[in-house]
């Protein structure tokens, strides 16, 4: 994948659309598309500059996403298809990207990719969570939530991932397909906890995987 950084915008077609390409904005931990829209060459220039997606609308101009709202975009990378008149932004979005005040301007949650995603921002927002609170009360603690009691207490989180490890395996054994399927959710949750709590991430896994994936060449 190519990153922000080093795309390379003479490669790109602006010639098709009248000097615009298509800009399609993908949540990258979550992977929920969050809005298409437009940008020239200017746009893009302005992006690559300050790592905040920047976009140029037939009607407003150039226009920095965020930049009276707050509901900036944070640029993770930025991809060109085939055809080199369409591009791939994958951001950390600050706020909502719609101008109705939700997450995406598409309304079918099929768009919002993988539960995995979903479930590892999740659990990292609840880490954020307990540290912030943590940090800045001297109140008794609200009652934490069953992920940031795993995230505080390393042996249980650990004896929780050995005993889901155990269910699932027993179910296979049983040939019980049903209790296999809830175990390995359960197996695969507690996991993504122990990650996050040892400093790891599901993309980080992904980028494993992926590696492993690839073709070798003998």
């Amino acid at each position: 994948m190519t990153s922000a950084a080093t795309l390379d915008l003479d490669t790109l077609d602006f010639t098709k659309s009248g000097g615009l390409v298509t800009v399609v904005t993908q949540d990258a931990s979550s992977g929920a598309v969050l809005m298409v829209a437009h940008a020239d060459r200017e746009a893009l220039e302005r992006t690559l500059e300050r790592g905040e997606m920047h976009y140029r609308s037939r009607t407003r101009g150039l226009w920095h996403k965020g930049g009276t709202s707050g509901n900036v975009q944070r640029v993770v990378s930025l991809t060109a298809d085939c055809d080199a008149d369409a591009v791939l932004a994958r951001v950390i979005p600050a706020g909502p990207a719609c101008h109705n005040g939700t997450h995406s301007c598409f309304r079918d949650e099929a768009l919002s990719a993988d539960v995995f995603s979903a479930l590892d921002a999740t659990i990292a927002s609840r880490m954020q969570s307990a540290a912030t609170t943590t940090a800045t009360t001297t109140a008794a603690p609200a009652p934490a939530s069953y992920t940031q009691r795993l995230l505080a207490d390393r042996n249980l989180r650990l004896k929780k991932l050995g005993e889901e490890a155990v269910e699932l395996a027993t179910a296979c054994v049983d040939g019980d397909v049903e209790r296999a399927t809830e175990e390995t959710a359960d197996l695969l949750y507690h996991a993504l906890v122990a990650l996050r709590a040892a400093g790891g991430s599901l993309e980080a896994v992904r980028a494993v995987l992926a590696a492993r994936a690839r073709p070798t060449v003998s």
